[in-house]
């Protein structure tokens, strides 16, 4: 049993993923084709709500790095994104319990003024080119904002799989919170940035991590109690590519191209991993 866990990191880490899959695929190295098992949380929900639609890779790929191609998007400011992430890097210093974090964060999540609702679902909407819960399985992450518990949704939970990713895809403080079965949701990036451990007990795990997490090594050894494992995040053109702000559109194509010459790079590697 194969898995492939895609990780959160903005629009950077949505055309990294997908240059860094579409690279694997040039190499011969069919990943989500092949995997048994895609679990997603934000950036990575996006990708994996894309891959469900059963378009190509190398379609997608074009879809990053295409200027007439790419889907619209609400790019917040620099200076709006920076203290931003400094706010939750203080909660993460100062809460230690993890349970607690997460519902101090749904707190401000629901405070938050943000765009309205339907003008961020109609950004995820553009995003995905079909709405429909692939047959194979995947697996979206996302976070209760009222008691900060954490919920995933699969084709049969009975939710569309626009809010699904759109609830996977909800920065607090950033984007709305989403509204399913009467409950609010946020980011499942606030339980983990890549949510690995939920991949337990698989033959072989590849982890794309698009940004630092604190949760990452501790599920990576939970990981490999039960089989292989490989973690990949950016290298150094992609981390240049990505810049300073992983929500500006204007690092799409750049992020897109570094991720497809780091899949070329790493492809032997995966290639040994996937051999089980």
């Amino acid at each position: 049993m194969r898995g492939l866990v895609l990780g959160g990191g903005g629009l950077a880490g949505i055309s990294w993923e997908t240059g860094l899959l579409h690279g694997l695929a040039e190499a011969g190295i069919d990943v989500p084709g092949t995997a048994d098992h895609v679990l997603g949380t934000s950036a990575g929900a996006t990708v994996a709500g894309q891959l469900a639609s059963g378009l190509p890779l190398a379609e997608l790929y074009r879809r990053q790095t295409d200027p007439d191609a790419q889907n619209p998007e609400i790019v917040p400011p620099l200076d709006v994104v920076g203290p931003l992430f400094e706010t939750f890097q203080r909660m993460i210093a100062e809460i230690t319990d993890p349970a607690e974090l997460r519902r101090r964060v749904g707190e401000f999540a629901l405070a938050a003024d943000t765009v309205p609702a339907a003008d961020r679902l109609a950004v995820i909407a553009a995003r995905l080119p079909g709405r429909d819960w692939p047959a194979w399985p995947l697996t979206l992450t996302a976070v209760d904002a009222d008691s900060g518990e954490p919920r995933t949704f699969d084709r049969h939970s009975g939710v569309p799989l626009l809010d699904a990713v759109a609830a996977s895809c909800a920065v607090p403080g950033l984007w709305p919170t989403v509204e399913i079965d009467g409950r609010r949701y946020m980011d499942g990036g606030i339980r983990s940035s890549n949510n690995a451990d939920l991949m337990a007990g698989r033959q072989a795990v590849l982890v794309l991590a698009p940004m630092a997490d604190p949760f990452l090594a501790a599920e990576l050894a939970l990981l490999e109690t039960t089989g292989r494992v490989l973690a990949v995040s950016p290298d150094e053109d992609s981390l240049a590519a990505a810049g300073p702000n992983p929500l500006d559109t204007a690092v799409r194509t750049p992020s897109a191209e570094a991720g497809r010459a780091q899949g070329h790079r790493i492809a032997d590697l995966v290639r040994d991993l996937w051999t089980v």
